[in-house]
């Protein structure tokens, strides 16, 4: 019940102080350019990673991005730069 008042508080406060919902709602900002870089900023950590495949956990769930000859450009404690051809990203929820 506290998370679903605090949800309801921080969408609130998002709206009526017109601040940016990634910030407020904790949810990561994803920057494509074209097929060949990707920045994620405010994920927990990098779960996998491949030339084919990453995968990043985020506050509700992960995201997986699928592509060909992937290289890590920039990777910080809450922001990663991939570089690669991107042909997939993926929200996948808690549940799978």
């Amino acid at each position: 019940m506290a998370k679903k008042w605090s949800r309801i508080l921080r969408s609130w406060m998002t709206n009526k102080m017109e601040l940016p919902q990634d910030v407020m709602m904790d949810l990561p900002r994803i920057t494509m350019i074209g097929q060949i870089h990707i920045y994620i900023e405010n994920h927990r950590g990098l779960l996998t990673f491949s030339d084919r495949e990453v995968r990043l956990l985020l506050k509700q769930g992960q995201l997986l991005i699928k592509g060909q000859s992937f290289v890590i450009k920039t990777i910080l404690p809450e922001e990663i730069l991939l570089e690669g051809k991107i042909d997939e990203v993926i929200y996948l929820n808690d549940k799978e």
